[in-house]
């Protein structure tokens, strides 16, 4: 098997022994449990548009281990074209889901993984990457849902992860055998975590050399021993458990986090990609880092689109689409929406080959992209706020829409424009409230603040690699100051 369909993924989930928790109680059934499911539906999606003829150019690629075709979320990039078209294809599947669709963290990771294990080698004489390749085969072959992990609860930010008080603040060797190590530790906000078949844990900061049982990477079964998630809870996530159609806002895709508890979880040696190099912990988070500072310049695009949509909509059901100042709104938050685009295809277009052989996108661009992201659908979601009303959070239950006794009444007085059902503006007005406060907004605006690193880490990222000193040359040269 080489692509899987969506009721095939769905199936493979099936067989998994996950320990989940969710509201303090173990979850039996983790796929059709009604909070949760609507994530599923979300990578399902990304099976589903690779099997349609009219995606397959965004949704696949050509794998450059067997040259199979394989889905795209597998891939290692090969070209700026596959780096562009991943952008492209997250802002495709943004649109159909108006959620996360969760499969980008593990794609970002292997891109990573692939091209510092090369490295490394190459410098200590080491043979990780041919483990890696391994495991990359099988999650092409199997078509994996597959877990990046890479951020660390961290407990006190002052204190490097060997000097915490509770060494398991952090992901950590504390077991080498002969056959392998054991690791202890919790992975935060993972996103898709209990949607996917694999887990590949990267370190979560740069590492000294105190630090080196915490510079560890690996990939393990989703299900595997000791391993556990407690289920993160989402604004208005209850309401998935009520028979309504209407006030969820997006009632069949969402996203998720959970906290991932390692608990003296067994890694066999083939299964180990860094184990103590700790010289090489900062640059494979600063190209993970890189890479999924890219994707925001899609997937957040996609559900942006139907933010848009959505107040557009509302803006007509209001009967206040010709005021000028709601048209100008909805231009600024297309412009908006459309420069966090553009950021994303200029990393990826000026993305470079590395030693490895895959592509990875322009660094200082790329966190350009995630400095927006962390501005931008903010302003997004304050304007269709604005435009949608102060319905969009005093409005009633579709209980009460439907009650015999007072539903006339919430027809009578909660109709816009006449012509439009008064069931169609209230279900405008749920959908731009998922998006902005609701269940979305994990996916789209406070994830867009913290998600691949805060708003500091690619401020960072840009003083690093936006090179000074040549800006400062070039303004001697044009002044006549003579240069170095």
């Amino acid at each position: 098997m080489t692509l899987k369909t969506a009721e095939q993924y769905e199936e493979s989930l099936r067989k998994l022994n996950l320990k989940v928790y969710l509201q303090g109680e173990l979850v039996k059934n983790p796929v059709d449990h009604p909070i949760i499911r609507p994530s599923m539906n979300s990578v399902k999606m990304t099976y589903e548009l690779a099997q349609d003829p009219e995606y397959k150019d965004l949704m696949t690629a050509t794998s450059h281990l067997t040259n199979q075709t394989v889905n795209r979320f597998c891939h290692l990039h090969q070209s700026t074209d596959d780096l562009v078209k991943k952008v492209k294809m997250q802002r495709l599947l943004g649109q159909k889901t108006a959620a996360c669709f969760q499969r980008c963290v593990g794609m970002d990771a292997i891109n990573a993984v692939d091209s510092v294990t090369f490295e490394m080698d190459q410098k200590l004489g080491t043979d990780y990457h041919k483990r890696f390749t391994k495991f990359l085969l099988q999650m092409q072959e199997e078509d994996w849902t597959v877990d990046g992990a890479m951020t660390d609860p961290k407990g006190d930010r002052s204190l490097s992860p060997s000097k915490q008080v509770d060494p398991d603040l952090f992901v950590h060797i504390v077991e080498k055998r002969e056959d392998g190590i054991v690791v202890c530790g919790a992975k935060a906000h993972q996103t898709g975590a209990i949607n996917s078949h694999m887990i590949l844990v990267m370190p979560t900061i740069a590492m000294v050399k105190e630090d080196a049982d915490y510079a560890v990477s690996f990939a393990a079964p989703a299900d595997a021993d000791g391993v556990l998630y407690i289920y993160g809870r989402q604004s208005c996530d209850t309401r998935k458990l009520e028979d309504s159609d209407i006030d969820v806002g997006n009632k069949q895709f969402g996203g998720h986090e959970a906290l991932m508890v390692f608990d003296h979880v067994f890694i066999p040696w083939e299964s180990v990609f860094m184990c103590g190099e700790y010289e090489f912990s900062g640059l494979l988070v600063e190209r993970f880092a890189g890479y999924h500072r890219q994707s925001y310049g899609g997937c957040k695009v996609g559900v942006g689109d139907v933010l848009i949509g959505a107040t557009a909509l509302a803006a007509e059901y209001n009967g206040a689409a010709k005021a000028s100042h709601v048209k100008d709104k909805l231009i600024e938050m297309m412009h908006l929406n459309e420069t966090l685009y553009a950021c994303g295809i200029a990393c990826s277009g000026e993305g470079h080959k590395t030693a490895s052989g895959n592509y990875i996108i322009d660094l200082l661009l790329a966190n350009v992209c995630k400095q927006n992201v962390t501005r931008f659908p903010y302003e997004i979601a304050r304007l269709a706020e604005d435009i949608a009303g102060g319905l969009m959070v005093t409005m009633p239950s579709e209980k009460d829409l439907k009650s015999l006794e007072i539903g006339r009444l919430v027809e009578k007085y909660f109709r816009g424009v006449n012509s439009v059902p008064t069931e169609y503006r209230l279900r405008i007005l749920r959908l731009i409230e998922n998006i902005t406060l609701g269940t979305a907004a994990v996916g789209y605006r406070t994830e867009s603040m913290h998600g691949a690193g805060s708003p500091q880490a690619q401020r960072i990222m840009i003083a690093r690699q936006g090179n000074m000193e040549q800006k400062k040359e070039l303004a001697k040269r044009i002044a006549g100051i003579p240069q170095k």
